[in-house]
């Protein structure tokens, strides 16, 4: 058997494989219909009976417990493409363990394909509409569980938000990783694509080379192969319990992605039965399990934003500072893209998230009794992984890749609520330099393409906050064209917008209070002298707090360019970065 096979074979317990026929359970109960019972049964709900019968559903199937298949498909982009394929081997194993599946779909928008545009401004308030849309549909419907089927960066949180929210059974499958292209001989992820959008720019790579790179860097279906959101985030989420151990990492287009599938088919009747509810599962401990999940593989900065979402929909007490705490006593472990050398579907042979796990457990960091929806303990999950003998990926806790982890906090007179660093992929701790202020994206990666930053800038990107993008956009155009032009470790960034999990260098996001709510990133005008200090955890201006309050109070953001619709209604009711974002 392959090492790969391996892997996926630590998805569920063999003990506890669900095998339901009839609508009954291995204990010789019925399965339970807590909730649908209220929509399909008795002389009163005919008419509910007749609208289904209409389209294929007989009898025996309303009699069964209605399972929610809330799928985040679309054909607008490769990394939700095939999540139609995996949702039909789900219904599989719905029916075969005794349920009866309703597939539904919701929104999904790409961050890859709306980087640098407009388009980009409605990728975070996707997350909202995919939460809301899957609790409206599981209200409506009256589910009696649900599995969500995600692959895209929001659509991960955004799942996970709305279990928490409905607090019903349910699981979360991730769709899996894209494999990496093959350019020059080498592994190649949409950040090489990037990045080479930069050198292009600065003359360094031909119109061929780039078309070249452009051709090979996609080859299939999956979300973006590195560390960035979608792994990142599919990592977390296994860590948390509420993916089942193993099924994160096996990849968009194995074979073995459709079996695992189909068992979590299988597995959300056994979480039914067993009445397991997201609120068992999302706790204090497993979030700061997810969260040194996050630092050890070195993942995205957004793990900070949505670890936050699903804590407030969870009611669990979490907060910006948990992250840096966690942090500094959790080692760099994972040698993944964009800082390291390997990508996601390398991880998945050399052992998967439970590999990260077992080292997270052998460091005394995981908290092993979080019970999970496979009905093991996360440290159990952790003691069951396979690691691959000879694999380069994740480093023993003797090696690690850094002695602390992927992610710091630092505050300041310019981020009193505090603002997010990303350590893995730079050796860089600090910089002070003069400011050149950006009042939006494109207003810097203009300057960029022109070649107008210059070595020892400190680049300040403001207006692009939650409420003041609004949509609080991620700057991977702008930050991997940096590094493209080769200033990558000469200038810094900072910003009250976000970056994309495939951002390197020295960069600060989520700076809070945004610029639109008086945060002081307002007061910074050209050459102001700025400083980044990690080791201190300092984000701090040369200015005084009296000429800081006086310049707040002069300065005048751009016009909302959204006084209706959905980015409208947004802005005006998204909470800071530093509080996950959320709307109330």
């Amino acid at each position: 058997m392959s090492a790969e096979r391996q892997t996926s074979k630590t998805c569920f317990d063999a003990e506890r494989e669900p095998e339901f026929v009839s609508g009954e359970t291995d204990r010789g109960r019925a399965l339970p219909r807590p909730r649908s019972t209220a929509v399909f049964d008795g002389p009163d709900r005919a008419a509910a009976r007749a609208y289904m019968k209409g389209i294929g559903f007989d009898d025996a199937a309303l009699s069964r417990p209605t399972i929610g298949i809330a799928n985040t498909w679309t054909e607008a982009m490769p990394c939700n493409f095939h999540l139609r394929g995996l949702a039909a081997h789900i219904k599989q194993g719905v029916r075969a363990a005794g349920g009866t599946p309703m597939e539904f779909n919701t929104v999904a928008i790409s961050d890859g394909i709306t980087m640098g545009t407009k388009g980009m401004k409605t990728s975070l308030v996707s997350r909202e509409v995919i939460a809301d849309s899957i609790e409206l549909m599981a209200r409506g419907y009256q589910f009696d569980a649900i599995v969500t089927v995600a692959a895209c960066d929001k659509t991960i949180p955004g799942a996970v938000m709305a279990l928490a929210r409905l607090d019903i059974p349910g699981v979360l499958l991730y769709g899996g990783s894209i494999a990496p292209g093959r350019w020059h001989d080498k592994d190649v992820t949409i950040v090489e694509l990037f990045e080479a959008l930069g050198a292009h720019a600065a003359g360094k790579m031909s119109d061929e080379e780039l078309k070249s790179l452009e051709d090979v860097v996609s080859p299939g279906a999956g979300a973006c192969g590195g560390q960035f959101t979608a792994n990142t985030m599919a990592c977390a989420f296994e860590a948390l319990g509420i993916a089942p151990g193993g099924s994160s990492m096996v990849p968009a287009e194995d074979p073995d992605k459709a079996t695992v599938a189909e068992r979590i088919g299988e597995l959300v009747i056994r979480v039914l039965a067993d009445d397991l509810r997201p609120s068992q599962v999302i706790t204090r401990e497993s979030l700061e399990n997810a969260i040194a999940c996050v630092c050890a593989s070195g993942g995205s900065t957004n793990g900070v934003l949505h670890l936050l979402a699903v804590a407030r929909e969870a009611g669990v007490q979490l907060s910006i500072d948990d992250f840096e705490r966690i942090s500094r006593n959790t080692p760099l472990l994972a040698d993944l893209k964009p800082g390291g050398r390997f990508v996601a579907t390398d991880l998945y042979r050399a052992g998967g998230v439970p590999l990260i796990l077992s080292r997270l457990a052998e460091a005394g960091i995981l908290h092993p009794d979080a019970i999970t929806v496979s009905g093991r303990t996360i440290g159990e999950e952790a003691a069951a992984a396979a690691e691959r003998p000879g694999q380069e990926v994740v480093r023993e806790l003797s090696d690690p890749i850094k002695r602390e982890g992927g992610l710091a906090i630092v505050r300041g007179n310019l981020a009193p609520e505090g603002a997010v660093v990303k350590l893995a992929g730079t050796e860089r701790t600090g910089q002070t330099g003069p400011a050149r202020i950006f009042e939006s994206e494109e207003e810097c990666f203009r300057a960029v393409k022109d070649q107008a930053i210059q070595p020892g800038d400190m680049i300040v990107i403001r207006n692009e906050g939650p409420a003041g993008g609004p949509g609080m956009r991620e700057m991977l155009q702008v930050t991997a064209a940096i590094v493209g032009e080769g200033l990558g470790e000469e200038v810094a960034l900072l910003t009250d917008g976000r970056f994309s999990g495939a951002t390197r260098g020295l960069m600060v996001g989520h700076v809070a209070p945004e610029a639109v709510k008086g945060g002081p990133i307002a007061a910074l005008r050209d050459g102001d002298e700025v400083t980044i200090d990690v080791e201190a955890r300092k984000l701090e201006v040369a200015l005084s707090a009296a000429e800081i309050e006086r310049r707040i109070a002069e300065y005048e953001p751009p016009e909302p360019e959204y006084r209706t619709g959905v980015l409208a209604k947004y802005a005006r009711t998204v909470s800071s970065a530093s509080d996950g974002a959320l709307t109330v």
